[in-house]
């Protein structure tokens, strides 16, 4: 993965949810390791 895709992806907004219209950068670390072992991404961007 290129230096550019980690800062995009860093820098995404979450669409959805608790955290709604942070980037995930600030998001806590807890909530990112749980969203990563969930089964189903959603459609778009953080689903791809």
């Amino acid at each position: 993965m290129e230096k550019e895709q980690l800062v995009e992806i860093a820098n995404t907004v979450m669409p959805f949810g608790k955290y709604q219209g942070r980037r995930l950068i600030d998001l806590p670390e807890e909530y990112l390791l749980w969203f990563a072992r969930k089964d189903q991404f959603p459609a778009g961007k953080l689903g791809s």
